[in-house]
């Protein structure tokens, strides 16, 4: 991957990677790692877990996520992180925002209406 497509990628990452986590607790609670091993497969959207953690800790700043901890049969106790109600909130107004925002890039990445 060139320099170039590696800087428009960390920038488009930066715009939706903490919705797409988001996301990923709306089904229910998960730690870090769990989250992590959920979206590797998806090597556009993720890079790799160190820039999960401190997006994490982000979210539990703005008050998206809610943390607790549990012990674990297999360790030491796990954090994990459910979505709050603000949290809620935010996915929601990005869902809606995404599709109009995605389908206008489309169009003039297409040519249309430029």
């Amino acid at each position: 991957m060139s320099e170039e497509t590696e800087a428009v990628l960390v920038q488009l990452r930066k715009g939706v990677l903490e919705y797409c986590v988001l996301a990923c607790l709306r089904g229910g609670p998960a730690y870090g790692l769990e989250l992590a091993q959920r979206l590797a497969p998806h090597r556009a959207l993720f890079a790799n877990a160190g820039t999960l953690y401190p997006l994490l800790s982000r979210l539990k700043k703005q008050d998206r996520v809610e943390t607790y901890w549990e012990e674990s049969s297999s360790g030491p106790p796990r954090q994990y992180y459910r979505l709050s109600p603000s949290g809620t909130r935010a996915l929601e107004a990005f869902e809606l925002v995404w599709g109009r925002f995605n389908q206008d890039v489309e169009t003039v990445l297409g040519g249309e209406s430029v």
